[in-house]
């Protein structure tokens, strides 16, 4: 055999001989890799500081005041209707729990990070959610606010 060749195919068995290249083999667990690390809760509700929580009848007082931080804080890159720099907000209430919207107002930057929904969201339109500091308040308003719109709808 040419001596030249030896080198290359010490190399190939190399890689070849490292793994069955199946999941099993690397230890993996039953749950996808994009849940790894995240409990159910989180999975439902994001990560953040907001647990699981029923908001209870709706507040029109309090949406009204989230009505006034989303268009200080979050009119730049969302609407209610359509696709922006940003997801479209008018129905969100209805796909995501009260928590997970809040955890994403809250701590957007995690979310994104370790999130698989809020990888997804930002696989898609490929901007990430600044950080607006926004309060816990104001993040409870601002989901009141796209409560009231969802409920519209």
């Amino acid at each position: 055999m040419n001596r030249s060749i030896l080198p290359l195919l010490a190399l190939v068995l190399l890689c070849f001989g490292c793994g069955s290249g199946t999941p099993e083999s690397a230890g993996s667990t039953d749950a996808p890799a994009t849940t790894a690390g995240l409990t159910e809760e989180q999975l439902e509700h994001g990560i953040g500081p907001i647990e699981a929580f029923d908001p209870g009848p709706l507040d029109d007082a309090l949406a009204d005041k989230g009505l006034e931080v989303f268009n200080l804080k979050c009119s730049a890159c969302h609407k209610m209707e359509g696709r922006y720099v940003g997801p479209e907000m008018g129905t969100i209430a209805n796909e995501r729990s009260p928590a997970y919207i809040m955890n994403m107002v809250l701590n957007p930057a995690e979310m994104i990070e370790k999130h698989p929904e809020a990888k997804k969201k930002f696989a898609e339109f490929m901007t990430p959610m600044p950080n607006q500091n926004i309060s816990e308040d104001e993040a409870r308003a601002i989901l009141e606010y796209f409560r009231r719109e969802a409920a519209s709808r």
